[in-house]
């Protein structure tokens, strides 16, 4: 099994003692030892942790000085028995300067010393008084355990997997442009920060601010620890906060002001961030850097964990979905896109009105309920809104109730037209059977229905407005020319998943108390086209996500495949860990193989879509951010599935 770019991290808050390096050595060691049982490949220390920051003017005093060195020997050795690389805090010496440092180490060997750039010296701060700067070192190496080693700009490059670390030192991250900027623009993936961030009063908020903003802006992984428990709380105090950031997303965060040491591991996923920065023109142009970052040094380190049984982090199964503490505020600016792309439109062609397909199902009501929200923008009158109801052969009197009620309840004009007699007609004129009921009798539905829409358009000067969402025309599921065809898709950007927190989202949101419970019911009803007959005692026979499956898994499937590239075989071993309580394995792996069959069947649906704004990350928009030949082959995304289980 692979890892599928995942390198594990961990971010280490020890025990300190001011001075005692001794002390400090044994709690970082300890550290070291838990993290290589949680299999990380790479743990990084605070700032100056070998000493600890606070102390002061010792940092003038040989002794002190003399036991950091010492003491980085000790780790040095202990680390002989370890794999993993280890980043620890200590004041390094070279000629006649004295720098703040982070080494690198991997099995009893020092790989690198990065210095710190930016030195403090305002307010409680005086690192000045006692440090060089990294921007002055003028030396490329240092002698350390009577070994000289690679100093100043390095990158530390995986040479398995290609994987690469830079590191930035706490203040360095709140310069106008952090170092870390260039390290990731060098090439770096992860940036490993050890800090020593006293604690004040909103500080920590606008510190995890700029770990997050910096790793969402550098597209990297930022893995930040800070001094915590035994610094010294003189004049300050420091309340050993740490965190894991991938792309600006929050994987892990410590426990600050804790009294006992602390641990975060969690995955990172370096083939995400690959991905973004293929997306990324500022990663692919030519950058000017200025002379202090022109010149990087290489320093390789080794893989040192097998394939992970379980991640230490999780995915959303509803990746599309906004948090719960976010819905509102997403749901109001989803539809605030909606209603402006649809009242562009329509001012744009001087249409007065528009027309509705209402089914009783959710994507009609969303679409209806977009277009009551760009006519209340518009101020125009809400009967100008055509919703049509085409009852036919599959037809329930429960979504044929909620279509009208909905209607009602929202003052639109309502227009019904039963598409049984004409689709009956046409089986006669084809020469069609009507008994067999087959794609020929499910598709003459969807496209009579589609004829009246666009004729009543005619009739009025108005827009035929498509219902059809994201997660069908993933999988295709649309009739060609038929409920595929608009003249403006206002859901072509809202996968089905989130259609559906959408209209719940609505439900409770609105006064109308006839419209609220018209939408918790049609929140219950089964997904379904509603082409072939109801069965014996009026209930609906087709009900979608048994014959393509669970849309939250499609929706899921189509996220890390568009928005990140992934393959299946990765996409395959997320899903695994994500749904395990829900599939089991054969399962996702059977609606994988239809995804990916109908992803790439049905892409000539999408090469001709019709308009509709972008909503979210991913849009299949061949005019937007999708460009896909319709006879390109899935072999290759098919091979990857074999012999999964």
């Amino acid at each position: 099994m692979s890892n599928f770019g995942m390198i594990r991290v961990a971010a280490a808050v020890p025990e300190t003692k001011v001075g005692n390096v001794d002390f400090n050595v044994k709690a970082i060691t300890s550290l070291m030892n838990l993290a290589q049982s949680r299999q990380a490949e790479i743990v990084v220390f605070p700032e100056l942790c070998l000493t600890a920051y606070s102390c002061g003017d010792l940092f003038r005093q040989t002794a002190l000085l003399n036991e950091a060195e010492r003491g980085l020997a000790a780790v040095t050795e202990y680390s002989q028995k370890l794999p993993l690389a280890v980043i620890v805090g200590t004041p390094v010496r070279s000629g006649n300067r004295l720098f703040n440092a982070a080494v690198v180490i991997q099995q009893g060997r020092i790989l690198g010393v990065v210095p710190k750039s930016y030195l403090p010296n305002h307010n409680e701060f005086y690192e000045q008084r006692w440090f060089s700067s990294g921007f002055d070192a003028g030396v490329t190496e240092v002698l350390l355990n009577n070994e000289a080693v690679p100093f100043g700009n390095l990158l530390f490059v995986n040479a398995e997997t290609g994987a690469t670390f830079g590191i930035e030192i706490c203040e360095d991250l709140w310069a106008p442009v952090p170092p870390s900027s260039y390290h990731c623009q060098k090439g770096a993936q992860l940036i490993f920060n050890p800090s020593a961030s006293n604690e004040l009063i909103g500080k920590q908020a606008y510190r995890k601010q700029l770990i997050t903003q910096q790793s969402a802006r550098a597209n990297c992984a930022y893995i930040y620890v800070s001094a915590g428990v035994g610094e010294s709380t003189t004049d300050t105090v420091y309340g050993g906060g740490s965190f894991i950031v991938e792309n600006g997303q929050l994987l892990a965060e410590g426990e600050r002001f804790a009294l006992n040491p602390d641990c975060i591991v969690s995955d990172v996923d370096t083939e995400l961030l690959t991905h973004e920065r293929q997306n990324n023109s500022a990663f692919s142009g030519k950058a000017d850097y200025p002379a202090t970052f022109t010149n990087y040094q290489t320093v390789k380190f080794s893989r040192t964990t097998q394939p992970y049984p379980e991640l230490l982090r999780t995915y959303s199964p509803l990746p599309f979905v906004p948090e719960e503490s976010d819905m509102t505020e997403r749901c109001e600016e989803i539809f605030a896109i909606q209603t402006s792309g649809l009242a562009k439109r329509v001012l744009h062609t001087g249409s007065k009105q528009i027309v509705v397909g209402i089914s009783g199902g959710l994507d009609s009501t969303l679409a209806l309920l977009v277009g009551v929200k760009a006519f209340n923008k518009l101020g125009f009158p809400r009967r100008n809104i055509v919703g049509v109801t085409m009852p036919g052969f599959g037809t329930t009197g429960r979504t044929y109730n909620n279509a009208l009620a909905l209607m009602r309840s929202l003052g639109v004009t309502i227009r019904e037209i039963n598409i049984t007699d004409a689709v009956n007609q046409h089986f006669k004129d084809i020469l069609h059977d009507p008994e067999q009921t087959d794609t020929t009798y499910e598709n003459s539905q969807a496209r009579e229905r589609t004829q009246i829409l666009m004729d009543i358009a005619n009739q009025i000067n108005g827009l035929v407005i498509g219902t059809g969402d994201l997660s069908e025309l993933a999988l295709g599921w649309a009739t060609y020319n038929g409920d595929h065809m608009s003249m403006y898709g206002v859901n072509a950007g809202v996968p089905k998943t989130l259609v559906r927190y959408l209209v719940k989202w609505a439900a409770g949101s609105l006064d109308n108390g006839d419209s609220q419970r018209t939408l918790v019911d049609i929140l219950d009803t089964p997904v379904s086209p509603e082409l072939l007959p109801a069965t014996g005692d009026g209930q609906i026979a087709q009900k979608t996500e048994d014959i393509v499956g669970p849309y939250e898994l499609h929706d899921f499937f189509l996220y890390y495949m568009v928005r990140f590239g992934f393959s299946p075989a990765k996409i395959f071993f997320l899903a695994r860990s994500t749904f395990k309580e829900a599939y089991p394995a054969n399962t996702i792996l059977k609606w994988l193989r239809t995804f990916v069959s109908r992803f790439f069947s049905q892409q000539f649906k999408r090469s001709c879509l019709p308009d509709g704004p972008k909503v979210g990350s991913v849009s299949l928009s061949p005019r937007g951010d999708w460009r896909m030949p319709s006879d390109a082959s899935p072999e290759a995304w098919l091979k990857e599935l074999e012999g999964l289980v």
